[in-house]
């Protein structure tokens, strides 16, 4: 059995797992093999103790008190905001606003730049590949405003083709919103491109960053999006806190997506002012823990490198697709140049949800089912795919025991 003596010197993957809790516990008798990073990574130590740092010393609200604990608490808060901006380069603090994830930050978008810019017979572009949440907002605001939804749409590698991208767009297109990763496919987008074609039409450009905010650098200025939405639980932080990055001058004439608490100046029976920038879209007491920890979540993944772990899981995810494309019988689901994070697959005579119960006996976790992006399923013409997904505290011997455990499975149901 091929071993992880290959993986480059540079990430240490062994001392990496030591620093995750989840990562040591037997699941089922078996060391977990835990290969389900697209739906949520798992927590490294130090973010788990700065959350416990926050309940335990500094448990205020933020903004609103003048004590010591408001005022450590509201230190931190808004430090991590400098850390996400940094993260992101984007120009300024002011332009991250705290969401509860991609999905909200993408609804956020459509509800406030959305409908104050759609009218009847304009455009949206989207592309084939979109998880839900990135499909289902536009559709809402298309059947609102009597606006129309374009789809980008894709080859059998799972690509897009950017071709058929340039007959979508027309002075009529006024935002184009794309993943830079595709959750079921691994396909890595060219954003850059798409949102410098966006542009030249005088649309804005969205790109859902969910999926590429955990495995490359994100330079949201050198990519030109427009919006830039992230999730925390998927790049090693809390669940329930993300961030979209906006730029200074959109956030300026949107109106606010919610309402009450921080969002607002002044407030009289007559007229109420809203707060600055970031927090006039922040509205109520925020997540203050999360958003703490994802500020540590930022800081773990800078301290392992970004550019090291794009290299490492560019290495990781080819030894990947070769383990499991010499198994007799699986079909790969998406085999794009460009790839990063996922191996989609279906096994021949075994339905997905079969198979992931009998993965999961081995102690491996994976997912299976349409992955919240049903037209990529119908486009395949499948119902549902095995999804391997990776971290950089993966590493070969997880391919192995996965190839190993899909070996069984084709054993019992032979």
């Amino acid at each position: 059995m091929t071993t992880a003596t290959a993986v480059p010197d540079r990430l240490d993957t062994k001392a990496l797992r030591a620093e995750f809790p989840a990562l040591q516990q037997l699941v089922h008798g078996r060391p977990l093999v835990y290969l389900d990073n697209a739906a949520s990574s798992q927590t490294p130590r130090p973010v788990i103790d700065a959350l416990l740092e926050y309940y335990e010393k500094d448990r205020s609200n933020v903004h609103r008190g003048v004590h010591e604990l408001s005022q450590r608490a509201t230190d931190k808060y808004e430090s991590a905001r400098l850390r996400v901006q940094q993260f992101l380069n984007a120009a300024e603090p002011e332009e991250v606003v705290w969401t509860r994830g991609a999905t909200e930050s993408i609804n956020l978008v459509a509800a406030s730049w959305g409908r104050t810019h759609l009218g009847a017979g304009d455009d949206v572009i989207i592309s084939a590949m979109e998880h839900h949440s990135n499909i289902v907002p536009w559709q809402i605001l298309c059947q609102e405003k009597g606006a129309n939804l374009r789809v980008i749409p894709m080859n059998v590698a799972g690509e897009l083709l950017v071709s058929e991208y340039d007959s979508l767009l027309s002075p009529r297109t006024k935002i184009v919103a794309v993943t830079q990763v595709s959750n079921a496919l691994g396909t890595v987008n060219p954003v850059q491109e798409i949102a410098a074609k966006a542009h030249a039409v005088g649309a804005v450009c969205l790109v859902d960053g969910a999926q590429a905010a955990p495995h490359m650098p994100v330079d949201v200025q050198a990519l030109g999006c427009d919006f830039f939405a992230l999730s925390g639980h998927k790049m090693c932080g809390p669940t329930g806190i993300g961030a979209l990055y906006a730029r200074r001058a959109l956030l300026e004439e949107m109106p606010p997506y919610q309402s009450g608490g921080d969002m607002i100046s002044s407030v009289s029976f007559e007229k109420t002012v809203y707060n600055d920038l970031p927090y006039r879209f922040e509205a109520g007491t925020p997540m203050i823990a999360a958003a703490i920890g994802m500020g540590a979540a930022v800081d773990y993944l800078n301290r392992v490198g970004m550019d090291q772990i794009a290299a490492y899981e560019a290495e990781l995810l080819a030894y990947g697709a070769d383990k499991l494309g010499a198994i007799q019988g699986l079909r790969p689901i998406g085999t794009a140049k460009d790839k990063a994070g996922v191996l989609s697959f279906e096994v021949e005579g075994i339905h997905p949800a079969d198979l992931g119960t009998i993965l999961d006996r081995q102690g491996i976790a994976l997912r299976v089912g349409h992955h919240c992006a049903e037209p990529v399923m119908q486009f395949y013409g499948v119902s549902a795919t095995t999804r391997a997904s990776i971290a950089f505290y993966n590493d070969r011997e997880d391919f192995d025991a996965l190839a190993d455990a899909i070996e069984t499975a084709k054993e019992i149901f032979a």
